[in-house]
């Protein structure tokens, strides 16, 4: 029995090294190479404006009088890059020689995995960025000044060796929800960032899956 148009063009569609529907083959090539470079493209962008901005910062806050604060900013900001580069690498370890649909399916999954372990990262870095936010302005060159503004005088704040003591739990209660939410935080920015991208990439494997049934 002859195979039906939907056969040839499935069985083109799965081979990388079929015969049949080369312009089908080489259409999905094109468009799973054109997503995957321009991730690369953008992560390799957003890798480098992070570690730029972590010297900026750095550098910045000193003068400004926070210098704990552009130094935990630096060290944490870095450790996010360093990583993401390793994750990166991992990206290479892909066989290029597989199908289009295999190929970008591999794609999809590292994807996954590197965005499920920055979402891990996220629960704790962004506790972290709060934490140096509230010392950088504490231990500040005008701390004084800061302390009398934000807390008011001694009498009227609970205070412990000089600590107050509500704030310091109002701090960790903060960092709890970051960390709580710091998924969810990690998520929408990410989507802001790739969105368009995460989109083009299940509307192929959408179209891929829809082939192949």
């Amino acid at each position: 029995m002859e195979k039906s148009i939907e056969e040839i063009w499935k069985e083109g569609f799965l081979k990388s090294d079929a015969l049949v529907a080369p312009k089908l083959n080489n259409l999905y090539n094109q468009k799973s190479t054109h997503i995957v470079d321009k991730f690369i493209r953008m992560f390799k962008i957003n890798l480098n404006a992070i570690v730029i901005g972590s010297i900026v910062v750095l550098i910045a806050f000193f003068p400004l009088g926070i210098p704990v604060m552009g130094v935990g900013y630096f060290f944490v900001l870095n450790a996010i890059v360093i990583v993401n580069r390793k994750l990166f690498k991992s990206l290479s370890l892909i066989d290029k020689n597989q199908s289009s649909y295999e190929y970008i399916k591999s794609f999809d999954n590292w994807m996954k995995e590197q965005m499920n372990v920055n979402a891990r990262m996220a629960q704790l870095y962004y506790p972290l960025f709060f934490i140096f936010f509230v010392l950088g302005f504490w231990f500040s060159n005008k701390s004084d000044g800061f302390i009398k503004e934000i807390l008011g005088q001694p009498h009227e704040i609970y205070m412990v060796s000089g600590i107050p003591v509500f704030w310091v739990l109002g701090i960790i209660l903060i960092m709890g929800l970051l960390a709580v939410f710091g998924k969810r935080i990690y998520m929408f920015d990410v989507g802001l960032i790739y969105g368009r991208v995460f989109r083009k990439l299940d509307e192929m494997l959408a179209d891929m899956e829809e082939l192949r049934k």
